[in-house]
């Protein structure tokens, strides 16, 4: 093998949590080849051409934790595999994705690196790795290589495949919120918030408490008027035509200037202003009828549009459009000006991440321009001022300028249209005075609204509209969430799962199981293969009817694919036995601290993702799982057949909770006030053998269910009936409303 050569011998889509981070990630197991003897400081020229193509490779810290600290390593020299965590990372950002996670490290393998980065999209990820080999290559052997091309093919990736401005700002906000998000589409922007019967559905600016009758409403731009107007809410008069003649007829009823555009248009396309002339009306009516199902001529409104966002009821942001003109030169044709004098602003663009567009002599432009007696090969005057577009862009906030009666006649506009979430255009002289004694009016209701405006202002400060939507769909508090348990270990973890979700079925919640044995809504099976995976998990995570998940997941579900969920109520790790396995596939080890994986790196995921407000239920009794205690954000219930077991002993004497047995009864415990339950040979899986095992996964569902809140009469009556044949819970004892069994319990 050449040293020139890296070499990606194997891709694994990490899809939820794993032993690197929380987010997704993709883990690549990369062959650096001769590489391995050749670290960055002893290849010429390579990080002085690296530094020179990736300038903004400054801001990565890396071990150092500073400003420029993977430069430094880079002149100190480290390994390839390393660099090319860096450069792909770099290409992501540059392309337009947020900052990532990035980790590399070696296998038993000479030269072969596990190399693990963010993944916003497998096809972007891996797209940033192929070119981040393909440019350190290119600077190794000092080959020229287009940075800018490159960048450009991941950013039109991006694109396609990442969510878009709208929808990744509703996203981040739930996220600061905890509320985790599932993307429904793989490269729409259809995204779940919320797992199971805590979801909610976005589809960029719209939620699943969007009415289509409402959505439907506004696209009817007459009806929307005369539904608003109904109510007081200031219209602009007119009607709808029926063809070129009709059009004028209305005009020069209404008065020019007019308005020409289509009924159900939107984005403001084939829309005309301030039209004077019957002749203008007629070129207009002939663009706008093609854009939608009919046409309107409205009075012309004197003054900017702008657009206002109303969010439950509520105004939220304002932006102010503008006109868009040229100086003439003397020299320079009209759309050279537009090209010299507009086009070079960096704000303008052809993607979602530009808040202005690029100006193109379209349609509406030559009308412009033809009233100026002038067209885009016309060589304008020195100092002539050209009007090229009106009302451009709704580019400039004013959302703190809003009077606070214009706020709420848009609000009262998307209340009677029905949307949860309105664009509103206006046109006034002045958005601080009121609209009734400026003679403005409301021209629009739209569904949908691009929320890119008020997220990315061309001038003034950023609006939280993201949060805005969130808060709207969860009240304070709500944070989208089932009670959630995730269940691992070598084993024991079926039959801790299958008996938990009984538990659960008895205490009357819809729960959902995904284990070894299939998947299970209540007492019904609804498929009989393996579902201890991620899909089995996302199953549940889909469900609107799941009121709790269960989900069991091995080690190699969390080396192979993630965990299905990001936190969870209640972890619960039954044992680790080493060599139990076959985990050599992910060249897993028994020691090795940060730089190889161990078990204790495996087992210990399950313990990461629970909440702060939940619960990790341990084996006491298994030292490697016990260790897990100081890992845990949230309260740890050790179980443990003996209860003198040094753990449980411990824990129990600083006043924690723990299951064990004491003189055959099962016993919830916290310190030392103990709450006894029935006997451990009442369970039909116990029986008179009594298995260290069956025990063992007794008391791990015993204390998952205690964690989850259970009541007494639930936990006995699961214990005795699990495994039998069982009627309706509704003629079972009322366990629902049974007395629960508090934290610090009186001795019986």
């Amino acid at each position: 093998m050449s040293k020139k050569d890296i070499i990606i011998r194997d891709i694994i889509s990490l899809r939820g949590p794993s032993i690197w981070t929380y987010p997704p990630a993709l883990e690549a197991w990369i062959d650096i080849g001769e590489f391995e003897d050749h670290p960055s400081n002893t290849l010429p020229g390579f990080v002085d051409r690296l530094k020179a193509w990736l300038p903004s490779l400054v801001s990565h810290r890396c071990n150092y934790g500073e400003h420029g600290g993977f430069l430094r390593r880079l002149d100190e020299g480290t390994w390839i595999g390393h660099v090319l965590e860096h450069v792909s990372l770099e290409l992501m950002t540059l392309g337009g994705l947020p900052d990532g996670f990035g980790r590399t490290r070696e296998t038993t393998t000479r030269g072969v690196y596990k190399l693990v980065i963010s993944n916003w999209h497998d096809e972007i990820t891996r797209l940033a790795l192929d070119t981040g080999i393909e440019l350190i290559l290119a600077a190794v052997e000092d080959r020229p290589y287009d940075v800018a091309a490159a960048i450009e093919r991941i950013r039109r990736k991006v694109d396609r495949k990442y969510l878009g401005p709208s929808t990744a700002a509703i996203v981040n906000a739930a996220e600061a919120r905890g509320i985790p998000h599932i993307r429904l589409l793989d490269d729409g922007n259809l995204v779940q918030l919320g797992y199971a019967a805590a979801m909610r559905r976005i589809w960029t600016a719209e939620t699943d408490q969007t009415s289509a009758i409402a959505e439907t409403i506004s696209r009817d731009k007459d009806l929307t008027k005369e539904l608003i107007s109904s109510v007081g809410v200031p219209v602009p008069e007119g009607r709808e035509v029926d063809d070129a003649d009709d059009a004028c007829d209305a005009a020069e009823d209404i008065g020019f200037p007019v308005v020409v555009k289509p009924t159900d248009g939107n984005h403001g396309r084939g829309v005309f202003i301030d039209l004077m002339k019957p002749e203008d009306v007629r070129k207009a009516y002939a663009i706008a009828v093609e854009e939608g199902s009919g046409v309107l001529v409205e009075r012309s409104i004197q003054g900017i549009e702008h657009r206002l966002l109303v969010v439950g009821g509520k105004l939220v942001a304002a932006n102010r459009s503008d006109l868009i003109t040229i100086t003439g030169d003397g020299q320079s044709t009209v759309q050279q000006l537009i090209d010299t004098q507009i086009n070079t602003d960096p704000r303008r663009g052809t993607t979602e991440l530009h808040p202005l567009s690029i100006i193109k002599i379209d349609t509406a432009a030559k009308i412009e321009l033809e009233r100026q007696n002038l067209t885009g090969d016309s060589v304008p005057a020195a100092g002539r001022e050209v009007l090229i577009q009106r009302n451009a862009n709704h580019a400039f906030d004013c959302t703190d300028e809003v009077h606070p009666d214009t706020a709420e006649v848009a609000a009262l506009a998307a209340r009677v249209v029905g949307l949860d979430i309105a664009g509103i255009d206006l046109v006034c002289q002045d958005i601080s005075k009121p609209l009734g004694e400026q003679g403005g009016a409301i021209v629009e209701v739209n569904a949908g609204p691009s929320l890119l405006m008020h997220i990315k202002p061309g001038i003034g400060k950023p609006r939280p509209v993201g949060q805005a939507i969130v808060d709207n769909l969860f009240a304070e508090g709500q944070r989208g969430r089932v009670p959630l348990v995730g269940v691992t270990g070598t084993h024991g973890k079926t039959a801790v799962a299958k008996l938990l979700a009984h538990l659960l079925y008895l205490s009357g919640q819809h729960a959902g199981l995904a284990c070894s044995d299939g998947i299970f809504l209540g007492r019904r099976r609804v498929q009989k293969t393996d579902a201890a995976n991620w899909e089995g998990g996302r199953r549940l995570l889909l469900n609107r009817a799941v009121e709790a998940a269960v989900i069991e997941n091995g080690a190699e579900v969390i080396l192979g694919e993630g965990l299905a969920y990001d936190r969870c109520s209640v972890g619960i790790v039954t044992n680790i036995v080493p060599g139990a396995e076959d985990l050599s596939r992910w060249d897993v080890q028994p020691t090795g601290g940060e730089y190889y994986t161990t078990h204790r790196s495996i087992y210990r995921t399950q313990v990461d993702v629970v909440l702060a407000s939940g619960h990790a239920v341990l084996n006491a009794e298994d030292e490697l799982v016990a260790e897990f205690a100081e890992l845990c954000d949230g309260e740890v219930i050790f179980f443990a057949a003996d209860r003198d077991c040094p753990a449980l002993a411990a824990h129990l004497a600083a006043g924690k909770r723990g299951v064990y047995v004491a003189a055959g009864r099962i016993v919830l415990a916290t310190g030392a006030e103990e709450i006894r339950l029935c006997r451990v040979g009442d369970s039909p899986t116990i029986g008179k053998v009594k298995k260290a095992e069956d025990v063992a996964n007794l008391l791990a569902a015993v204390a998952a269910g205690w964690a989850l809140g259970l009541s007494q009469d639930v936990l006995t009556t699961g214990i005795k009936t699990y495994g039998l044949e069982l009627p309706d819970p509704a003629l079972l004892l009322p366990l629902r409303s049974a007395k629960k069994p508090s934290k610090a319990a009186t001795r019986k």
